[in-house]
């Protein structure tokens, strides 16, 4: 299945493909169990970083030189998205953070992702974290937004008339 599992996670029975609210899902045809594989996306923060006047953008260990994107993260538990991004840009920065707005929230279906994307203002020395291999600082007129994922939110940011 296109889920990653094949079997109930309540009951071990095997799942089936059935319309479920509209839908075709996963759900566990084992009388009683009920369970159904509802497949929401997960949440995922994303920071536009603008340190210095300048816009921070990283590149992961492992990716190609020139690619760069912007710092994101899983949303934890009991965090709210403010609380996650300011999180992520410090665990992998070193940076901290004030948010300066929500840009917008973007589906990211290919993995199943919704991004909350956020304008982020920064103070300290970078450090970067174990995931990350590099970053780049560029003046706003020199970023370039790519048209898929965190990109979207990038493009928009771009768009807004900024003081």
């Amino acid at each position: 299945m296109a889920n990653g599992f094949n079997f109930c996670p309540r009951c071990g029975a095997a799942l089936e493909t059935k319309v479920h609210h509209g839908r075709e899902r996963p759900v566990c045809g084992a009388e009683g169990c009920g369970f159904v594989h509802w497949g929401n996306p997960t949440p995922v923060v994303a920071a536009i970083i603008e340190h210095e006047g300048q816009v921070l953008l990283a590149r992961g260990k492992g990716w190609p030189d020139k690619m760069y994107a912007l710092v994101t993260g899983f949303l934890e538990a009991g965090e709210s998205a403010e609380a996650g991004v300011l999180r992520e840009v410090k665990e992998e920065t070193n940076l901290d953070g004030e948010v300066v707005s929500l840009v917008g929230v973007y589906p990211f279906e290919v993995r199943n992702e919704l991004i909350v994307a956020f304008h982020v203002k920064t103070t300290g020395e970078v450090k970067l974290s174990d995931e990350l291999e590099a970053i780049k600082l560029l003046p706003r007129e020199k970023v370039k937004a790519w048209p898929f994922g965190t990109g979207l939110a990038v493009q928009a940011w771009l768009d807004r008339k900024h003081d």
